[in-house]
């Protein structure tokens, strides 16, 4: 009885789950970096953090994405 009643309690709470994302993208500005980002997250009813950021001939951003509603389309593109 004990375990059936954990294991229901760990059912109800799966629909409250969020899921993170880490994400990456290049731009030749910080803004048009973080542009991307902020499109990916609406994209994907989201919030996201910049994690990082380096520039040299072009800028490279990491963020996560946190609250993911949407999660397709989020795997690697080859």
């Amino acid at each position: 009885m004990k375990k059936t009643t954990i294991a229901m309690l760990a059912l109800l709470a799966l629909p409250a789950v969020s899921f993170a994302k880490s994400i990456s993208v290049t731009d030749i500005s910080l803004q048009g970096a973080e542009n991307k980002i902020m499109k990916i997250a609406d994209n994907h009813d989201a919030e996201y953090t910049i994690t990082g950021a380096s520039s040299g001939n072009f800028v490279r951003m990491t963020a996560v994405l946190h609250n993911i509603q949407d999660v397709s389309g989020l795997g690697r593109k080859n």
